[in-house]
């Protein structure tokens, strides 16, 4: 992709604000599922598809993860970069026989297929918008396997692996260890109801979209407007942890910013989880999102999310994610968003502290 098309690319919806999940959002029966049962929520994405016989060798190009080594059924997550390196959009690719499918964000879908169409030669493949056809649910938790296999839901071999139904209709992908949901389930738009019953019925706890977004904040996974803005490099965001880049593959754009950066340094801020000390349910400041370590700031808050289920038995707590400075680790005391916070690896550990 040249720099004249990158720069025709929509720019992203609004500039990087706090992502947040209010009190009252979040039930203790929703976390309880997500500890010992399984959860299942509607996902407010966009699939954009390449389809024809260049369809993997095109999105290879493009995409910062390696699709053509894991061989048909793969399924993985990466991100689509400018050609100095920065992420325009990210998401989960499926490859099925002679189609590729990347699930976005419902924000990114002009992006997507602005960068298909530009990048990709419609002889070797074409670009499908799938959204309006497609209904996308994910399900998370300990029995969400067992859960989709009492639906009679056809279950992928492994992580990292989708299959397809019979009539190819309908898509179950089996995300890799560390994703925010175990599975992605894509069915005809008109069948999402009954998907959603049949998910219900076998005992998932069907919840909003608000469910996925507090599991995404517990595994530290980034977000387009959030965590990332128009100058965000992969390696910033947990790319290496995540599994949603590759250093062998062949050349994509962008890839020239990403392996330097990974052979020859480092970089100078990093995602990282906040643990607010106890108090009320009233949100951290609401103007404003800097984070402060002996009187300077070091970085910003991204995302937000009240837990019913705290760090004290029957009370509850915020935490967040947050770009930083390196060098501002795990332990180290802030001041974010106009409260206390502890700096934490991520994923976050659940429960967070256990009661005494």
């Amino acid at each position: 992709m040249s720099p004249a098309a990158a720069s025709s690319i929509p720019p992203l919806p609004s500039p990087p604000g706090i992502a947040r999940i209010e009190p009252g959002r979040i039930t203790p029966a929703l976390v309880a599922a997500l500890r010992t049962g399984a959860v299942a929520a509607r996902a407010p994405v966009a699939v954009v598809a390449l389809q024809g016989p260049g369809a993997v060798n095109c999105f290879q190009g493009l995409l910062t993860n390696d699709l053509e080594d894991p061989g048909d059924g793969a399924f993985l997550y990466g991100a689509l970069l400018t050609p100095k390196g920065m992420i325009l959009v990210d998401g989960w690719a499926a490859r099925l026989g002679a189609t590729v499918t990347f699930t976005v964000p419902h924000e990114a879908r002009e992006r997507a297929l602005a960068i298909f169409t530009r990048s990709v030669p419609p002889r070797l493949a074409h670009v499908l918008d799938q959204t309006g056809d497609v209904a996308v649910y994910r399900l998370a938790g300990p029995r969400s396997l067992g859960v989709a296999e009492a639906a009679t839901l056809p279950l992928p071999p492994a992580p990292g692996r989708v299959v397809a139904t019979l009539d190819t209709r309908s898509e179950v992908a089996h995300a890799p260890e560390g994703a925010p949901f175990t599975l992605q389930i894509t069915v005809p738009a008109a069948e999402a109801e009954t998907l959603s019953d049949r998910l219900a019925a076998t005992g998932a706890l069907v919840a909003d979209a608000a469910a996925l977004e507090f599991m995404r904040i517990l595994a530290g996974w980034p977000q387009l407007g959030a965590e990332v803005d128009d100058k965000t490099i992969p390696q910033e965001v947990r790319y290496d942890e995540l599994g949603g880049v590759s250093y062998t593959k062949g050349c994509y754009t962008g890839q020239e910013t990403v392996s330097r950066l990974h052979f020859r340094g480092h970089t100078n801020r990093y995602l990282r989880g906040l643990l607010f000390d106890a108090g009320p349910p009233a949100p951290p400041g609401d103007a404003w999102s800097t984070v402060t370590h002996v009187d300077r700031a070091v970085g910003r808050v991204t995302s937000l999310a009240w837990v019913p289920e705290g760090r004290v038995a029957g009370a509850g707590c915020w935490i967040g994610l947050a770009v930083i400075r390196r060098e501002v680790g795990p332990g180290t005391m802030v001041r974010a968003a106009g409260r206390d916070a502890r700096v934490v690896e991520l994923p976050f550990a659940f429960p967070f502290v256990q009661p005494a």
